[in-house]
C-alpha cells in the first residue's frame, strides 16, 4: 500500500531453482533452472530436453529446444507457457512445488551394452524386424550415449504409430551412437548415426524432434 507497483503488476517471488510445473491442460514437468543450460521433462518421460534461452518481445524469455521450437514462455511477471505440438497455441503453467535437480548418472560398460541392447529390443517391435543398436563409447560419453540410445528408441516407435512415421521408420536399418565435435542426427545408407558431444553435457545429445527430422529427410 505504502509502495504502489508503477507497472499496475504484482511482484511474485522468484520462482526456485528446480520447480515442479502443471499446465493448464494437466500436462506436469519439472524444469530446472539450476545449472548454465534450463532442462526440463515431462512426468512419465523419460526425456530431458536442454533449452536456450532467448530474449523475447515485452522482455519475455523463450525457451527453445535444439529443434528451434518454442517449449516455454516465461514472463517478465513471472507467468510461464508451455508449447507442445498439441498444444501450439500455449497452456498456461503453474508452480506446484519444488522437485529435485534434473540429472543422468554414469554408466557400467556392461550396464550400456544392457541398453543398447533394450534399445534394440524396443524398436525393433515397433518396426516388426531387428534394428540394432550400436555404439563406440568412452568413459566420458557412455552416460549420454546410454541416454541417446533410450531417446531414439523411444522416438523409433512413436513414428510407428502413424503411416507417415512408419514409412520414416522402414527407411532405419541401425542406429549408431557415436562422438563428434557437436551433437547431431544424419541417415545414411540405412544407418541412423546419433552424435553426442561429452563436454557440452546433456546439451551434447540431440533431441527426439532431431531424430524426427533426420529420418524425414
Amino acid at each position: 500500500m505504502l509502495f504502489p507497483d508503477k507497472q499496475g503488476t504484482s511482484r511474485r517471488p522468484p520462482p526456485p531453482p528446480v520447480g515442479r510445473y502443471v499446465s493448464e491442460s494437466g500436462q506436469a514437468f519439472v524444469l530446472d533452472r539450476s545449472t548454465g543450460k534450463p532442462m526440463l521433462r515431462f512426468e512419465g518421460s523419460n526425456e530431458i530436453w536442454v533449452l536456450e534461452p532467448h530474449t523475447g518481445a515485452r522482455g519475455d524469455v523463450l525457451y527453445k529446444n535444439d529443434a528451434g521450437r518454442v517449449v516455454l514462455r516465461d514472463t517478465r511477471v513471472g507467468g510461464l507457457t508451455l508449447f507442445t505440438p498439441d498444444r501450439r497455441e500455449g497452456a498456461a503453467a503453474a508452480l506446484a512445488g519444488e522437485s529435485n535437480p534434473i540429472r543422468i548418472t554414469p554408466v557400467s560398460p556392461k550396464a550400456l551394452l544392457q541398453r543398447l541392447v533394450s534399445s534394440s529390443s524396443l524398436a525393433s517391435r515397433a518396426a516388426r524386424r531387428q534394428i540394432l543398436f550400436e555404439a563406440e563409447a568412452s568413459p566420458a560419453s557412455s552416460a549420454l550415449i546410454a541416454d541417446a540410445s533410450i531417446v531414439t528408441a523411444e522416438t523409433l516407435v512413436r513414428m510407428s504409430r502413424s503411416a507417415g512415421g512408419r514409412e520414416q521408420l522402414a527407411r532405419v536399418n541401425r542406429v549408431f551412437i557415436t562422438e563428434g565435435p557437436r551433437p547431431g542426427v544424419l541417415l545414411r545408407q540405412g544407418v541412423l548415426i546419433v552424435i553426442v558431444t561429452p563436454h557440452l553435457g546433456l546439451g551434447g545429445r540431440p533431441s527426439s524432434e532431431r531424430v524426427t527430422f533426420a529420418t524425414s529427410r
